[in-house]
Parts: structure tokens; sequence; C-alpha cells
């Protein structure tokens, strides 16, 4: 897998066909990877906590969630780079399931997402393997409750599980998990849960694709969305022209 940098965060310049072959294996290969989904929010939450900044460069892959990461890839030279988009990855891989077999799990959002997400998924990949789901509750679960989770899904064996906790909260999670859970692939796929299920409204397709699905999004949730993209977008790009002036330097 080839990667590129965007201001010292590590993004696989990879497209959803790839990203589905790259799974693959490590599904064959009973690997215990974690994968972060990164839109420009991401990007710039590293800049801002080391911690977070250490589990994203460890992840086995970062797809670029966002545009703008699909820009500064090509910029860089990448001919393979596409919008790896965690709704998108979720559907390529149900539908790969259908003939592979892959086994799933969901972790996160409500109960109420959950089970439109199954319904949904099913009615569209009739031949997907479920094996359980989980919204877990609005606090951290005591160790108790922790154990009899990995126990559980230990117990169910899935090839890939499906993580819906949001970021930063979602990516912590899995490492703080991934050696306990003898799980392939741990995806981290943000607010896909309530896109695929019905919860929320997607971006018209032309939207996503000219890196515009943030206006859409912060006119539908313009009270919880207004901070991360208003002030966020503008952060990333303070942090990308510092970034590439620090680059421009470095070779002079």
């Amino acid at each position: 897998m080839e990667w590129i940098d965007v201001c010292g965060v590590r993004v696989s310049a990879i497209n959803i066909p790839l990203a589905c072959d790259i799974i693959g294996s490590w599904i064959k290969e009973r690997r215990k990877a974690y994968v972060c989904v990164a839109p420009v929010s991401t990007i710039v939450e590293c800049q801002e906590n080391k911690d977070y900044r250490q589990i994203v460069n460890g992840a086995n892959m970062v797809t670029p969630d966002g545009m703008p990461l699909v820009w500064c890839g090509k910029w860089q030279g990448s001919k393979v780079i596409n919008r790896t988009y965690g709704a998108d990855l979720m559907l390529a891989l149900c539908d790969i399931s259908q003939k592979e077999g892959y086994r799933h799990y969901f972790y996160g959002g409500t109960d109420f997402a959950l089970q439109n997400l199954e319904t949904r998924l099913k009615e569209r990949f009739p031949r997907l393997v479920v094996v359980g789901k989980y919204a877990p509750p609005f606090r951290e679960l005591t160790a108790e409750e922790d154990e009899q989770f990995i126990a559980e899904i230990n117990r169910l064996n899935p090839d890939i599980l499906w993580v819906g906790l949001g970021s930063p909260k979602q990516d912590f999670w899995m490492v703080r998990h991934r050696e306990s859970l003898n799980v392939p692939a741990m995806v981290a796929v943000g607010a896909a849960f309530d896109f695929l299920s019905g919860v929320k409204r997607q971006a018209p397709r032309w939207m996503q694709r000219s890196g515009l699905e943030w206006i859409f999004r912060l006119c539908c949730e313009p009270r919880r969305l207004w901070k991360r993209y208003l002030v966020g977008n503008t952060k990333f790009l303070y942090y990308f022209l510092c970034d590439c002036f620090k680059k421009s330097t470095a070779k002079t």
C-alpha cells in the first residue's frame, strides 16, 4: 500500500476496490488490523492531539474520506487515490461478502439505527451474514461489561467489526480493543450507520464528488456541525499551507 503525507498524517493512497482487496487479504490471513476513515476533521484533530495522531499513523489503513485529501494525494503524484468514503466502503464490502461469506458485526449508534441498518443492508444484499450488533450506552462500559462484550464478539467470530462511535472516540476504541478481539479487520466508519440506515440524509453524489458535501451536512445540522466545518476547514487550510511552506523550505 502506498501512503501520502498530509500535515504529518499518513493517509493511504487507495480507492474502494483496492481497499476491499486489502481488507480481504487481512481476513484470509486472520490479521488484527484496524482502519481509520479520515475526513479533513481527522487531519485537524491530529494536529492538536498527539495521542490521536499516533493512533491514526499506526493504523493499517487510513482512507481518504474527504475530497481535499484526494486532491492532496493527486498533487503528490498518486495515480490510484480516490475518495474512499466510509459508507461506500461498507456497501462495497457487504456486496463482496455475498460471494466471500464475510461475517459482519456492527458496534455503535442506536438500537433504532442498527435495526434499520441491518434491514436495509439485507434487502440490498440478501446473502449478507450479520452475526450481531450492539448499541453501547452513552457512557464508558464497566470493566465487567467490556469483558462480556469481548467474549461475545470472539464467540460470534466476525470477519469485519464495523465501529460507529464518531471520531476520535472510535479510533481510540479500536486500538484499546485490538489485541483482545479476535477480529481480522476493524473499520471505524463514523456516521455511516446513520446514513445507510436512513436516520440521516446523504448529500447528492455530485456534491460528494466536488468536495461540497460539508455544505450539505452543515445545512442539515448547523448547530452540531458549524464548528467542525467553519472553524475546522479554516484550520485545515492554515495547517496545510504551513506544511507546504515547511516542506518547500526543507527542499531548498
